[in-house]
Protein backbone atom coordinates (compact mmCIF):
# COMPACT_ATOMS: atom_id res chain seq x y z
CA UNK A 1 0.00 0.00 0.00
CA UNK A 2 1.11 3.22 -0.86
CA UNK A 3 0.51 4.51 2.98
CA UNK A 4 2.95 1.96 4.33
CA UNK A 5 5.45 3.62 2.14
CA UNK A 6 4.67 6.40 2.82
CA UNK A 7 4.95 5.57 6.94
CA UNK A 8 8.12 4.42 6.71
CA UNK A 9 10.27 7.50 5.25
CA UNK A 10 11.49 10.14 6.97
CA UNK A 11 10.06 13.57 6.90
CA UNK A 12 11.32 15.57 3.49
CA UNK A 13 10.61 18.42 1.03
CA UNK A 14 7.49 16.71 -0.22
CA UNK A 15 6.49 14.91 3.31
CA UNK A 16 5.06 15.65 6.68
CA UNK A 17 3.76 14.24 9.61
CA UNK A 18 1.36 15.82 12.72
CA UNK A 19 0.18 14.10 15.49
CA UNK A 20 -3.49 15.69 15.30
CA UNK A 21 -5.15 18.81 14.62
CA UNK A 22 -4.70 20.20 18.05
CA UNK A 23 -2.66 23.18 15.98
CA UNK A 24 -3.88 24.14 12.84
CA UNK A 25 -1.73 26.91 11.86
CA UNK A 26 1.34 24.35 11.57
CA UNK A 27 -0.20 22.25 9.28
CA UNK A 28 -2.19 25.07 7.48
CA UNK A 29 1.71 26.65 6.77
CA UNK A 30 2.83 23.29 5.57
CA UNK A 31 -0.27 22.89 3.47
CA UNK A 32 0.76 26.21 1.43
CA UNK A 33 4.58 25.50 1.68
CA UNK A 34 3.66 22.28 -0.54
CA UNK A 35 1.56 23.89 -2.85
CA UNK A 36 4.33 26.86 -3.36
CA UNK A 37 6.99 24.89 -3.81
CA UNK A 38 6.82 21.19 -5.62
CA UNK A 39 3.40 19.74 -3.80
CA UNK A 40 3.55 17.09 -0.62
CA UNK A 41 1.83 14.49 1.38
CA UNK A 42 0.75 15.76 5.19
CA UNK A 43 -0.37 12.67 7.24
CA UNK A 44 -2.07 13.50 10.62
CA UNK A 45 -2.06 10.63 12.61
CA UNK A 46 1.72 9.63 13.54
CA UNK A 47 4.00 11.18 15.73
CA UNK A 48 6.89 12.57 15.59
CA UNK A 49 8.84 9.52 17.01
CA UNK A 50 6.48 7.15 14.33
CA UNK A 51 4.64 5.74 16.41
CA UNK A 52 0.80 5.60 14.68
CA UNK A 53 -1.60 6.84 17.03
CA UNK A 54 -3.96 7.69 14.74
CA UNK A 55 -6.98 10.33 14.44
CA UNK A 56 -9.82 10.23 16.45
CA UNK A 57 -13.78 10.70 15.07
CA UNK A 58 -11.58 11.25 11.93
CA UNK A 59 -15.09 12.25 10.08
CA UNK A 60 -15.08 15.31 11.83
CA UNK A 61 -10.98 15.83 11.95
CA UNK A 62 -11.33 15.56 8.03
CA UNK A 63 -14.45 18.13 7.95
CA UNK A 64 -12.47 20.45 10.50
CA UNK A 65 -9.39 20.86 7.81
CA UNK A 66 -10.87 21.09 4.94
CA UNK A 67 -12.79 24.21 6.58
CA UNK A 68 -9.77 25.66 8.16
CA UNK A 69 -7.72 25.09 4.38
CA UNK A 70 -10.97 26.70 2.55
CA UNK A 71 -11.07 29.33 5.19
CA UNK A 72 -7.31 30.33 6.08
CA UNK A 73 -5.58 29.91 2.55
CA UNK A 74 -5.84 32.19 -0.40
CA UNK A 75 -5.97 31.74 -3.22
CA UNK A 76 -8.02 28.71 -2.52
CA UNK A 77 -6.04 25.39 -2.71
CA UNK A 78 -7.66 22.23 -3.05
CA UNK A 79 -5.84 19.09 -1.87
CA UNK A 80 -7.05 15.65 -1.58
CA UNK A 81 -8.07 14.65 1.57
CA UNK A 82 -8.22 10.74 2.51
CA UNK A 83 -9.36 8.61 5.22
CA UNK A 84 -7.07 5.42 5.39
CA UNK A 85 -6.46 2.92 8.38
CA UNK A 86 -3.39 1.63 9.17
CA UNK A 87 -3.06 -1.31 11.88
CA UNK A 88 -6.44 -0.11 13.33
CA UNK A 89 -5.77 3.29 13.19
CA UNK A 90 -7.18 5.73 11.56
CA UNK A 91 -5.16 8.77 9.32
CA UNK A 92 -5.63 11.46 7.47
CA UNK A 93 -3.30 12.11 4.42
CA UNK A 94 -3.71 15.17 2.77
CA UNK A 95 -2.19 15.48 -0.73
CA UNK A 96 -1.38 18.83 -2.25
CA UNK A 97 -0.64 19.31 -5.62
CA UNK A 98 1.79 22.30 -6.53
CA UNK A 99 0.28 25.23 -8.38
CA UNK A 100 1.47 28.80 -9.07
CA UNK A 101 1.03 30.93 -6.61
CA UNK A 102 1.99 32.61 -4.66
CA UNK A 103 -0.47 30.89 -1.93
CA UNK A 104 -0.66 32.78 1.44
CA UNK A 105 -1.99 32.48 5.33
CA UNK A 106 -5.17 34.98 4.52
CA UNK A 107 -4.74 36.57 7.88
CA UNK A 108 -1.32 37.36 6.79
CA UNK A 109 -1.12 38.14 3.82
CA UNK A 110 1.63 38.87 1.48
CA UNK A 111 4.68 38.41 1.96
CA UNK A 112 4.54 37.42 5.26
CA UNK A 113 1.86 34.75 4.83
CA UNK A 114 3.66 32.96 1.74
CA UNK A 115 5.17 30.02 3.23
CA UNK A 116 7.86 27.64 0.94
CA UNK A 117 9.18 24.39 1.77
CA UNK A 118 13.30 23.81 2.63
CA UNK A 119 14.28 20.59 3.66
CA UNK A 120 11.96 19.08 5.68
CA UNK A 121 10.95 22.53 7.43
CA UNK A 122 8.62 24.89 6.25
CA UNK A 123 9.79 28.50 6.41
CA UNK A 124 8.49 32.58 5.33
CA UNK A 125 9.93 32.80 1.90
CA UNK A 126 11.68 36.15 2.02
CA UNK A 127 11.61 38.75 -0.53
CA UNK A 128 14.46 36.93 -2.23
CA UNK A 129 12.48 33.83 -3.12
CA UNK A 130 8.80 35.19 -3.09
CA UNK A 131 10.47 37.49 -6.62
CA UNK A 132 11.55 34.18 -7.57
CA UNK A 133 8.36 32.52 -7.24
CA UNK A 134 6.26 36.17 -9.22
CA UNK A 135 8.73 35.09 -11.96
CA UNK A 136 7.95 31.79 -12.23
CA UNK A 137 4.04 33.00 -12.71
CA UNK A 138 4.61 35.30 -15.34
CA UNK A 139 7.38 33.00 -17.13
CA UNK A 140 10.22 34.84 -16.90
CA UNK A 141 13.39 34.09 -15.16
CA UNK A 142 16.01 36.75 -13.45
CA UNK A 143 18.77 36.61 -16.23
CA UNK A 144 16.04 38.06 -18.84
CA UNK A 145 15.69 41.47 -16.76
CA UNK A 146 17.00 44.49 -18.17
CA UNK A 147 19.88 46.61 -16.70
CA UNK A 148 18.28 50.10 -17.54
CA UNK A 149 21.09 52.11 -16.09
CA UNK A 150 23.66 50.73 -18.18
CA UNK A 151 24.72 50.31 -22.11
CA UNK A 152 26.03 48.01 -24.50
CA UNK A 153 29.72 49.22 -24.04
CA UNK A 154 29.56 47.83 -20.46
CA UNK A 155 29.65 44.49 -22.32
CA UNK A 156 33.13 43.07 -23.60
CA UNK A 157 31.35 42.64 -26.81
CA UNK A 158 34.27 42.11 -28.75
CA UNK A 159 35.24 39.07 -26.40
CA UNK A 160 31.88 37.68 -26.87
CA UNK A 161 32.01 38.06 -30.64
CA UNK A 162 35.73 35.91 -30.56
CA UNK A 163 34.19 33.39 -28.12
CA UNK A 164 31.11 32.45 -30.44
CA UNK A 165 33.52 32.42 -33.65
CA UNK A 166 35.59 29.91 -32.27
CA UNK A 167 32.45 27.30 -32.27
CA UNK A 168 31.61 29.03 -36.00
CA UNK A 169 29.03 31.06 -35.01
CA UNK A 170 28.35 35.26 -35.31
CA UNK A 171 27.42 37.36 -33.28
CA UNK A 172 25.43 40.52 -34.23
CA UNK A 173 22.84 42.90 -32.69
CA UNK A 174 20.49 40.58 -33.57
CA UNK A 175 22.06 37.73 -32.61
CA UNK A 176 22.69 39.40 -29.03
CA UNK A 177 18.78 40.53 -29.16
CA UNK A 178 17.55 37.09 -29.53
CA UNK A 179 19.66 35.59 -26.95
CA UNK A 180 18.83 38.12 -24.40
CA UNK A 181 22.32 39.21 -24.18
CA UNK A 182 20.82 42.23 -25.11
CA UNK A 183 17.18 43.74 -24.41
CA UNK A 184 15.38 46.61 -25.42
CA UNK A 185 13.88 48.89 -22.62
CA UNK A 186 12.18 51.63 -23.43
CA UNK A 187 13.38 53.14 -26.29
CA UNK A 188 17.05 51.81 -26.19
CA UNK A 189 18.74 48.56 -25.62
CA UNK A 190 20.73 47.62 -22.90
CA UNK A 191 22.44 44.46 -21.38
CA UNK A 192 20.46 41.92 -19.56
CA UNK A 193 21.43 40.48 -16.21
CA UNK A 194 22.77 37.23 -18.16
CA UNK A 195 24.69 39.25 -20.49
CA UNK A 196 26.28 40.97 -17.57
CA UNK A 197 27.03 37.95 -15.70
CA UNK A 198 28.54 36.33 -18.86
CA UNK A 199 30.16 39.00 -20.73
CA UNK A 200 30.34 41.90 -18.36
CA UNK A 201 33.45 44.23 -18.31
CA UNK A 202 35.04 43.10 -14.73
CA UNK A 203 34.47 46.16 -12.96
CA UNK A 204 30.66 46.32 -14.20
CA UNK A 205 30.47 43.03 -12.62
CA UNK A 206 31.79 43.66 -9.91
CA UNK A 207 29.47 46.81 -8.78
CA UNK A 208 26.43 44.55 -9.58
CA UNK A 209 26.87 41.18 -9.34
CA UNK A 210 30.19 41.05 -7.35
CA UNK A 211 29.21 37.10 -6.42
CA UNK A 212 28.61 35.79 -10.14
CA UNK A 213 32.08 34.09 -9.64
CA UNK A 214 33.30 30.39 -8.68
CA UNK A 215 35.51 30.12 -5.55
CA UNK A 216 37.99 26.48 -5.43
CA UNK A 217 39.55 25.25 -2.75
CA UNK A 218 41.45 22.15 -1.72
CA UNK A 219 41.36 21.00 1.92
CA UNK A 220 43.75 18.78 3.65
CA UNK A 221 41.85 15.80 5.27
CA UNK A 222 38.31 15.43 5.09
CA UNK A 223 36.76 18.86 6.67
CA UNK A 224 37.60 22.52 6.47
CA UNK A 225 39.78 23.36 9.11
CA UNK A 226 42.67 24.01 6.54
CA UNK A 227 43.17 24.85 3.16
CA UNK A 228 45.77 24.46 1.30
CA UNK A 229 44.95 25.26 -2.24
CA UNK A 230 42.53 28.03 -3.21
CA UNK A 231 41.57 30.07 -6.65
CA UNK A 232 39.24 32.46 -7.05
CA UNK A 233 38.17 32.24 -10.93
CA UNK A 234 39.28 35.69 -12.96
CA UNK A 235 36.47 36.94 -15.23
CA UNK A 236 33.21 35.99 -15.30
CA UNK A 237 31.37 32.61 -14.97
CA UNK A 238 31.99 31.70 -18.79
CA UNK A 239 35.43 31.50 -17.84
CA UNK A 240 35.38 28.79 -15.00
CA UNK A 241 34.37 26.20 -17.64
CA UNK A 242 38.28 25.95 -18.22
CA UNK A 243 39.76 27.39 -15.10
CA UNK A 244 37.65 24.45 -12.64
CA UNK A 245 39.07 21.65 -14.52
CA UNK A 246 42.23 22.80 -14.27
CA UNK A 247 42.01 23.71 -10.31
CA UNK A 248 40.69 19.94 -9.66
CA UNK A 249 43.19 18.35 -12.21
CA UNK A 250 46.21 20.11 -10.16
CA UNK A 251 44.54 19.04 -6.96
CA UNK A 252 44.02 15.47 -7.75
CA UNK A 253 45.08 11.88 -8.24
CA UNK A 254 45.84 9.82 -10.85
CA UNK A 255 46.26 5.87 -10.70
CA UNK A 256 47.79 3.27 -13.63
CA UNK A 257 45.69 0.30 -14.61
CA UNK A 258 47.89 -2.37 -16.72
CA UNK A 259 45.98 -4.07 -19.50
CA UNK A 260 48.55 -6.28 -21.74
CA UNK A 261 50.96 -3.33 -23.08
CA UNK A 262 48.55 -0.88 -22.47
CA UNK A 263 48.42 1.63 -19.54
CA UNK A 264 45.25 3.00 -18.44
CA UNK A 265 45.61 6.41 -16.59
CA UNK A 266 42.35 6.50 -14.08
CA UNK A 267 41.35 9.92 -12.71
CA UNK A 268 40.73 10.38 -9.04
CA UNK A 269 37.48 11.73 -10.20
CA UNK A 270 35.41 11.46 -13.23
CA UNK A 271 35.87 14.73 -15.90
CA UNK A 272 33.15 14.49 -18.16
CA UNK A 273 30.82 14.42 -14.97
CA UNK A 274 32.20 16.93 -13.11
CA UNK A 275 32.16 19.01 -16.21
CA UNK A 276 28.27 18.56 -16.98
CA UNK A 277 27.69 18.94 -13.35
CA UNK A 278 29.79 22.08 -12.99
CA UNK A 279 27.80 23.65 -16.18
CA UNK A 280 24.63 22.76 -15.10
CA UNK A 281 25.67 24.64 -11.68
CA UNK A 282 26.53 27.38 -13.50
CA UNK A 283 23.52 27.40 -15.88
CA UNK A 284 21.19 26.87 -12.96
CA UNK A 285 22.65 28.89 -9.67
CA UNK A 286 20.06 31.61 -8.74
CA UNK A 287 22.20 34.84 -8.88
CA UNK A 288 19.28 36.79 -7.27
CA UNK A 289 21.12 35.35 -3.74
CA UNK A 290 23.40 37.85 -2.18
CA UNK A 291 26.49 36.73 -0.52
CA UNK A 292 26.56 33.10 -1.98
CA UNK A 293 28.81 31.73 -5.01
CA UNK A 294 29.53 28.75 -6.31
CA UNK A 295 31.92 26.51 -4.63
CA UNK A 296 34.10 23.42 -5.57
CA UNK A 297 35.26 22.20 -2.86
CA UNK A 298 38.03 19.15 -2.47
CA UNK A 299 38.73 17.23 0.59
CA UNK A 300 40.73 13.51 0.81
CA UNK A 301 37.93 11.80 0.28
CA UNK A 302 35.26 13.27 -2.07
CA UNK A 303 34.83 16.59 -3.98
CA UNK A 304 31.85 18.61 -3.67
CA UNK A 305 30.06 21.05 -6.16
CA UNK A 306 27.54 23.46 -4.31
CA UNK A 307 25.85 26.59 -6.12
CA UNK A 308 23.34 28.91 -4.25
CA UNK A 309 19.79 28.60 -5.22
CA UNK A 310 16.94 25.78 -4.53
CA UNK A 311 15.59 23.44 -7.05
CA UNK A 312 12.86 25.43 -9.10
CA UNK A 313 9.40 25.70 -7.84
CA UNK A 314 7.81 22.67 -9.30
CA UNK A 315 10.12 21.07 -9.78
CA UNK A 316 12.05 17.65 -7.10
CA UNK A 317 14.78 15.80 -7.48
CA UNK A 318 13.17 12.69 -8.60
CA UNK A 319 12.38 14.82 -11.46
CA UNK A 320 16.10 16.02 -12.37
CA UNK A 321 17.07 12.29 -12.58
CA UNK A 322 14.34 11.26 -14.55
CA UNK A 323 14.90 13.76 -17.29
CA UNK A 324 12.73 16.55 -16.79
CA UNK A 325 14.42 19.51 -17.50
CA UNK A 326 13.10 23.29 -15.39
CA UNK A 327 15.51 26.23 -16.84
CA UNK A 328 15.90 29.06 -14.57
CA UNK A 329 18.69 31.21 -16.06
CA UNK A 330 16.73 31.48 -20.15
CA UNK A 331 19.99 34.05 -21.47
CA UNK A 332 22.51 31.70 -19.78
CA UNK A 333 21.22 28.32 -21.05
CA UNK A 334 20.62 29.74 -24.75
CA UNK A 335 24.29 30.89 -24.55
CA UNK A 336 25.84 27.61 -23.57
CA UNK A 337 23.37 25.57 -26.00
CA UNK A 338 25.29 27.97 -28.82
CA UNK A 339 28.58 27.33 -27.23
CA UNK A 340 27.57 23.83 -27.44
CA UNK A 341 28.44 23.59 -23.75
CA UNK A 342 25.60 22.03 -23.13
CA UNK A 343 23.55 19.36 -25.05
CA UNK A 344 19.70 18.21 -24.92
CA UNK A 345 17.67 20.18 -21.89
CA UNK A 346 17.52 17.16 -19.38
CA UNK A 347 19.87 14.90 -20.75
CA UNK A 348 22.38 16.26 -18.20
CA UNK A 349 21.87 13.60 -15.35
CA UNK A 350 21.76 10.47 -17.71
CA UNK A 351 25.20 11.38 -19.35
CA UNK A 352 26.67 12.07 -15.86
CA UNK A 353 25.49 8.89 -14.99
CA UNK A 354 26.92 6.81 -18.39
CA UNK A 355 30.33 8.96 -17.74
CA UNK A 356 30.51 7.43 -13.86
CA UNK A 357 29.61 4.10 -14.97
CA UNK A 358 32.29 4.45 -18.21
CA UNK A 359 35.11 5.07 -15.90
CA UNK A 360 33.94 2.53 -12.87
CA UNK A 361 33.49 6.07 -10.59
CA UNK A 362 30.56 5.81 -8.26
CA UNK A 363 27.65 8.13 -9.00
CA UNK A 364 27.20 11.07 -7.36
CA UNK A 365 24.95 12.17 -4.73
CA UNK A 366 22.69 15.32 -5.59
CA UNK A 367 21.41 16.91 -2.06
CA UNK A 368 18.69 20.45 -1.93
CA UNK A 369 20.20 21.72 1.36
CA UNK A 370 18.32 24.43 2.51
CA UNK A 371 18.60 26.84 -0.76
CA UNK A 372 21.68 25.45 -2.00
CA UNK A 373 22.12 22.29 -4.31
CA UNK A 374 25.35 20.21 -3.62
CA UNK A 375 26.51 17.31 -6.02
CA UNK A 376 29.14 15.49 -4.38
CA UNK A 377 31.46 13.08 -5.83
CA UNK A 378 33.56 9.79 -4.12
CA UNK A 379 37.43 9.14 -5.53
CA UNK A 380 37.46 6.35 -7.40
CA UNK A 381 38.68 3.13 -5.17
CA UNK A 382 42.00 2.58 -7.20
CA UNK A 383 42.51 6.45 -6.09
CA UNK A 384 41.66 6.07 -2.30
CA UNK A 385 44.06 7.56 0.24
CA UNK A 386 45.47 5.23 2.18
CA UNK A 387 44.44 5.12 5.88
CA UNK A 388 47.21 6.49 8.15
CA UNK A 389 49.53 4.50 10.51
CA UNK A 390 49.85 2.45 6.83
CA UNK A 391 53.77 2.13 6.13
CA UNK A 392 53.56 1.42 2.66
CA UNK A 393 54.68 4.73 1.20
CA UNK A 394 53.15 5.72 -1.92
CA UNK A 395 54.16 5.61 -5.72
CA UNK A 396 54.86 8.96 -7.92
CA UNK A 397 51.53 8.16 -9.22
CA UNK A 398 49.69 7.95 -6.38
CA UNK A 399 50.55 12.55 -6.21
CA UNK A 400 48.60 15.29 -7.14
CA UNK A 401 50.31 16.23 -10.61
CA UNK A 402 51.31 19.51 -9.00
CA UNK A 403 53.22 17.19 -6.40
CA UNK A 404 54.56 15.63 -9.17
CA UNK A 405 55.64 18.51 -11.15
CA UNK A 406 57.19 19.71 -8.10
CA UNK A 407 59.64 16.27 -7.85
CA UNK A 408 60.25 17.27 -11.59
CA UNK A 409 62.08 20.13 -10.64
CA UNK A 410 64.87 18.06 -8.89
CA UNK A 411 66.98 15.37 -10.75
CA UNK A 412 67.73 12.39 -7.58
CA UNK A 413 70.39 14.09 -5.38
CA UNK A 414 70.09 17.96 -6.12
CA UNK A 415 68.91 20.41 -4.04
CA UNK A 416 67.18 24.03 -4.37
CA UNK A 417 65.74 26.48 -2.44
CA UNK A 418 62.37 27.43 -1.93
CA UNK A 419 62.13 30.56 -4.37
CA UNK A 420 64.15 28.15 -7.41
CA UNK A 421 61.67 25.65 -6.82
CA UNK A 422 59.14 28.06 -7.43
CA UNK A 423 60.56 29.61 -10.56
CA UNK A 424 61.21 26.14 -12.38
CA UNK A 425 57.52 24.93 -11.80
CA UNK A 426 55.93 24.75 -14.61
CA UNK A 427 52.17 24.68 -13.21
CA UNK A 428 50.88 27.47 -11.14
CA UNK A 429 50.57 27.17 -7.22
CA UNK A 430 50.15 29.17 -4.49
CA UNK A 431 53.23 30.02 -2.13
CA UNK A 432 51.18 28.39 0.60
CA UNK A 433 50.38 24.90 -1.25
CA UNK A 434 54.12 24.46 -2.55
CA UNK A 435 55.60 24.99 1.23
CA UNK A 436 52.46 22.82 2.01
CA UNK A 437 53.12 20.36 -0.59
CA UNK A 438 57.69 20.26 0.30
CA UNK A 439 56.59 19.16 3.58
CA UNK A 440 54.11 16.38 2.44
CA UNK A 441 56.70 14.98 0.04
CA UNK A 442 59.49 14.81 2.76
CA UNK A 443 57.26 13.31 5.19
CA UNK A 444 56.49 10.72 1.92
CA UNK A 445 60.45 9.91 1.76
CA UNK A 446 60.74 11.86 -1.37
CA UNK A 447 62.72 14.67 0.06
CA UNK A 448 64.94 15.82 2.59
CA UNK A 449 65.66 19.45 4.07
CA UNK A 450 68.77 21.04 4.79
CA UNK A 451 69.21 24.05 6.86
CA UNK A 452 67.36 26.52 8.72
CA UNK A 453 65.00 28.95 8.68
CA UNK A 454 66.07 31.65 4.65
CA UNK A 455 69.15 28.95 4.09
CA UNK A 456 66.84 26.16 3.75
CA UNK A 457 67.33 23.88 0.62
CA UNK A 458 64.91 21.03 -0.76
CA UNK A 459 67.21 17.49 -1.61
CA UNK A 460 65.11 14.70 -3.79
CA UNK A 461 66.36 11.50 -2.10
CA UNK A 462 63.87 9.26 -4.84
Amino acid sequence: MEIERFIEQAESKTLEFKSDLSSLGPILKTIIAFANTAGGTLIVGRAPNGELIGVEDVFKAEEKLANAIADSIHPPVFPEIEITTLDGKHLLVVKVAHWRGPFYLKKSGIPNGVYIRLGSTSRPAGAELLAEMQRTVLHSSFDEQSMRELSPQDLELDRAKKIFRQVGRNLDEKKLLSLGILVKAANKIVPSIGGLILFGKQDVRQQFFPDARVSCARFRGDDKTEIVDRHEVEGSVLDAVDAVPKFIMRNTRLSAEISGLRRKNISEYPPIAIREVLINALAHCDYSITGSRIQIAIFNNRLEVQNPGMLPFGFTLEDLKSGVSRVRNRVIVRVFNELDLMEEWGSGYKRIVEACDAGGHPKPEWQELGTTIRVTFYPHTTTVLKSEGQEEIPSAGDLLPRQTAILNTLAIGESLPFRQIMEKLLVCISERSLRYDLALLSNLGYLMSKGKGRAIVWQRIR
